[in-house]
């Protein structure tokens, strides 16, 4: 027999680091969120072991659905910096909502993933609020969810997110690879910022030139740059709506991580280049900050950010100033034709013209 004692108190959960009441807490706060995100289709209260979704009642009668999941990359670590974190939640829903418009289907509802090494309720909610914003934004119901708070596995004040969103078009609606054809035009609808790709780079930008987050930023004195770096990413519901109903949509790119040079060629045949007019828009301030503080060469800028334009509706020549000006009417005011696909001969399949214009003094 062992004379060796067990000294060991009665253990809980909260002793291993997770607080399970703090989680219940963290629902209740959160279900108010959830609530207004409801729409047609999506009526149940979150709690349920599984989020429901009536397609019928959405009013679909034969749809294809379609998937997407996302994160918001290191943002979160300058989110974390500047303690300023509703605004990833609305970058979480735009990632993998706007995946879903670029299909040519409407995003219907949407689940979270948060995970922690120490739940901190304040951070946690007013992300979900943001998830919940952004879910609003784009039509979408936020069904349920999952945080999980796993010590050890994250560092203090860490914490990582990941979205899931679902979407449906009517069988034989759906866009897909191959449909761009030469001669098309290119509609640019305009980001908000750097949207959620690159803050790799960004991050070493700050590092290497030292630049203050909590000061003016130099482009835009009106609010500090680490609030102009994390603008949350731009939801296009409505502008992708506007053009498919309109009709004529060949093709839609989401300008996520690749940029201007990598995501494009996703969408139409390696036979065709699109290309870009440099003229036709101006390379907004927070990108020529980017470009002079990193002293970036124009076409490594271009496959790493989106360079002002979020997202690129194509749409055959004869359909394009009609696009243009549904766009324009209330919806996208700033929406511009920014390029055309052509053979591509001996092109790279993305061409920048006239690129002296991003290039700055």
């Amino acid at each position: 027999m062992s004379n060796q004692q067990n000294n060991t108190n009665s253990l809980s959960y909260k002793d291993a680091g997770v607080d399970i009441d703090a989680g219940d807490a963290l629902v209740r706060e959160i279900a108010p969120h959830a609530k207004r995100t409801r729409r047609s289709g999506a009526e149940a209260d979150l709690g349920g072991f599984g989020g429901l979704f009536d397609l019928k009642a959405a009013g679909f009668s034969d749809p294809i659905l379609v998937a997407a999941t996302d994160g918001v990359g290191t943002k979160l670590e300058l989110a974390k910096a500047i303690n300023i974190h509703r605004g990833l939640g609305i970058d979480l829903v735009a990632m993998c909502a706007n995946d879903i418009l670029a299909q040519g289907a409407m995003p219907l509802f949407f689940l979270d993933y948060f995970a922690t090494g120490k739940l901190e309720p304040r951070v946690a909610a007013d992300v979900i609020a943001g998830i919940a914003d952004g879910c609003i934004e784009s039509d979408c119901a936020l069904i349920g969810g999952e945080t999980a708070e796993m010590p050890g596995l994250y560092g203090a004040g860490s914490y990582d997110l990941a979205g899931f969103c679902v979407g449906a078009a009517e069988r034989g609606t759906l866009l897909a690879p191959g449909q761009p054809k030469a001669g098309d035009v290119a509609i640019g609808i305009p980001s908000s910022g750097v949207h959620s790709n690159g803050f790799s780079l960004v991050r070493k930008i700050i590092d290497v030139t030292g630049a203050d987050l909590s000061a003016a930023a130099p482009f835009d004195p009106a609010q500090s740059l680490g609030e102009a770096l994390i603008t949350p990413t731009r939801i296009y519901q409505k502008a992708a709506k506007t053009a498919l109903a309109h009709g004529g949509v060949s093709g839609i790119v989401h300008v996520t991580g690749g940029g201007l040079i990598e995501n494009p060629p996703r969408i139409y045949a390696n036979d065709l280049t699109f290309d870009i007019d440099c003229a036709l828009y101006d390379l907004p301030p927070v990108f020529g900050w980017l470009r002079d503080s990193g002293n970036m060469e124009l076409h490594e800028m271009a496959r790493t950010f989106n360079c002002g334009i979020g997202l690129i509706i194509f749409t055959s020549p004869d359909q394009a100033e009609t696009m243009l000006a549904s766009l324009h009417d209330g919806i996208e005011p700033d929406a511009t034709i920014m390029g055309s696909l052509r053979p591509r001969e001996n092109s790279p399949p993305v061409v920048l013209n006239n690129s002296h214009h991003w290039q700055g003094k």
